[in-house]
């Protein structure tokens, strides 16, 4: 094969495959923006704010605990990281004292085997609404994650998109200096 028809085919494969990786980072760039704006949007509906700094809801926290969450405290909830802080170290910590450390499957069980507690039942209920919207929170923080791992995928295929771009020219180039014979 000649080296000038070598020389354009690498290269139109290096163009076409080029031009996909910058398809490929825009379209990354959109989902980024598209969930982590869905994420913000449903969180702010919600309007939950973390407790107030020097309040009971946040000093009655154990000291792990209180760490992460004192670091929003009474900020409004907006971020995938603030909704896995409030489902982890404030809801979870709530859901074990509700529930003395039992699992909502737990507790439902218990409840079942008993269906007069009515105290156990309450019991039940609150610790399944709370598991419920801890998981809830998580979804948003991981779907968050998503867009920050897409986010970045987006600089990567732009990155290579844009070398495999120039090394195209650069190829197209060199295959119009050489001469048509083979090598």
């Amino acid at each position: 094969m000649k080296r000038k028809t070598l020389d354009k085919l690498l290269s139109s494969a290096g163009l076409l495959i080029g031009v996909v990786l910058l398809m490929t980072a825009f379209g990354a760039a959109w989902a980024h923006t598209f969930i982590h704006n869905q994420v913000h949007d449903q969180l702010v509906a919600e309007k939950v704010y973390f407790p107030n700094a020097g309040t009971a809801a946040l000093t009655s926290l154990p000291a792990t605990d209180r760490a992460f969450v004192a670091k929003y405290a009474g900020q409004e909830m907006q971020t995938g990281a603030q909704a896995e802080v409030f489902a982890d170290h404030y809801i979870a910590v709530h859901l074990k004292e509700i529930g003395g450390g039992l699992t909502y499957s737990e507790l439902s069980a218990q409840s079942l085997a008993d269906p007069t507690n009515q105290a156990l039942s309450a019991k039940v209920n609150t610790v399944f609404r709370g598991e419920t919207l801890r998981g809830m929170l998580l979804n948003a923080y991981a779907f968050d994650t998503m867009a920050t791992v897409s986010m970045y995928a987006s600089y990567i295929a732009l990155c290579g998109g844009v070398l495999l771009l120039i090394l195209a020219v650069l190829g197209f180039k060199h295959a119009g200096k050489v001469s048509g014979s083979k090598r």
